[in-house]
């Protein structure tokens, strides 16, 4: 991909502007212009873009409603945050033995760790999907390959099967309902309701958290980047021509001799792996996850985001997802006033969801192209009105069937 030709400028903008904005946060943090809260605030949102470029190219360019990629947000978290509580753990147990006088047992720092990661639940044991979670570069494989082994087996039955639309999009949250529920349970493994906690305190660093949050901010920068220029080089080439006519007409890609279900699996799998990653980076600044997290409405917020921001457009699922995250935590964290209209007084921490849910209404009937839209018009990038116009030599078999008003 030559970035220099007319097509990618779209993405050297994007970079560009990433670039300047991630330099500014630097530089305000350093000299305290933006609190730590906030850096971290900024950092989880770069995130939250990350999966929505995924639900950008599973549901604008592929066509494909999942009402579930934030279950594989989520199981990203779970996967790295299993190393984070058994390492951090790890080092509370073993500075507490050593004020025994002896030097502790490997078995002794094991049923340590265990007991106090899993005393709240009433265990005492490490149950067996713990038994990676001492080794940082497994569990980062684990990051990677239970996200993406669940998206391909649920994938390859749903597509093989032939299921679409709304009843793929069903599926989709039945899955993320079924796992959210699964995980609720105390032997499920990872403390039931209580979830995994303290995940800011990374093993090993001394450093504060004014340092960690900045560190988190770059990493969730660079991650960022790097999935949208990769994204943009796919869409961009042959295999976005394919996933999109797949979205128009899918009957009429398979009798062209694609397998289209081979493309769908594909771009099911790798957004699911890019949304682990985004929860990967996501929930270490958090600090805390829990199968709250995985609750369908999540699923559904982020079609929302990238639905306001302008499905289609790698850059409106990113300004969708980061003007609506922003949004959200500056309603719901108390610092927009209250509106006293005697006899009633709106408080924006309750209604915040419901000025969410009029916006994707609004969006939905006045701007289709949602944010995105706004911005392709100003550049003069407007989509063709064939208006019935032939796509191809073939008058009988390739003409387009489009209302004529």
């Amino acid at each position: 991909m030559t970035l220099l030709h007319p097509r990618h400028r779209s993405a050297l903008i994007f970079i560009a502007c990433l670039a300047v904005f991630t330099i500014a946060v630097t530089i305000a943090a350093q000299f305290g212009l933006v609190s730590t809260s906030f850096v971290k605030t900024l950092g989880k949102t770069l995130c939250l873009c990350l999966a929505a470029l995924a639900m950008d190219l599973i549901w604008g360019y592929a066509g494909i409603l999942s009402l579930g990629h934030m279950a594989f947000f989520a199981l990203g978290g779970y996967m790295i945050g299993m190393w984070l509580m058994y390492a951090r753990t790890e080092e509370i147990v073993v500075a507490s033995l050593a004020n025994g006088g002896l030097p502790a047992t490997p078995e002794e720092v094991s049923q340590g760790i265990a007991t106090q990661i899993f005393g709240v639940v009433g265990a005492s044991d490490l149950p067996a999907i713990w038994s990676f979670a001492y080794s940082l570069p497994l569990q980062l494989a684990l990051v990677v390959a239970v996200p993406g082994i669940l998206a391909l087996v649920f994938g390859w039955l749903a597509f093989r099967s032939r299921v679409t639309g709304v009843y793929l999009s069903i599926l989709t949250q039945a899955m993320t309902l079924a796992l959210a529920l699964y995980l609720f349970q105390n032997d499920s493994g990872l403390r039931g309701n209580n979830g995994l906690s303290g995940l800011q305190n990374l093993p090993g660093v001394t450093a504060g958290q004014d340092a960690v949050s900045l560190w988190f901010f770059w990493a969730s920068a660079a991650a960022l980047a790097v999935a949208y220029l990769t994204l943009h080089a796919i869409v961009s080439g042959k295999f976005g021509s394919v996933i999109r006519a797949i979205r128009d007409d899918e009957a009429r890609v398979r009798f062209l001799g694609y397998s289209v279900e081979g493309y769908k699996l594909f771009v099911f799998t790798l957004t699911a792996v890019i949304c682990a990653l985004a929860g990967a980076l996501y929930y270490p600044q958090a600090g805390i996850i829990n199968p709250a997290e995985l609750a369908p409405i999540a699923s559904i917020y982020l079609a929302v985001w990238v639905a306001i921001g302008g499905r289609g457009r790698l850059y409106g699922a990113v300004i969708g997802a980061a003007i609506v995250s922003l949004l959200s935590s500056w309603f719901t964290g108390g610092r927009v006033p209250s509106i006293n209209l005697g006899v009633y007084m709106i408080n924006w921490v309750d209604w915040w969801l419901v000025l969410l849910g009029l916006t994707f209404v609004c969006v939905t009937l006045f701007a289709p192209k949602g944010i995105g839209g706004l911005f392709d018009r100003f550049a003069g990038v407007l989509s063709p009105d064939r208006k019935g116009a032939p796509l191809g030599p073939d008058q009988g078999s390739l003409q387009e069937k489009e209302a004529q008003e």
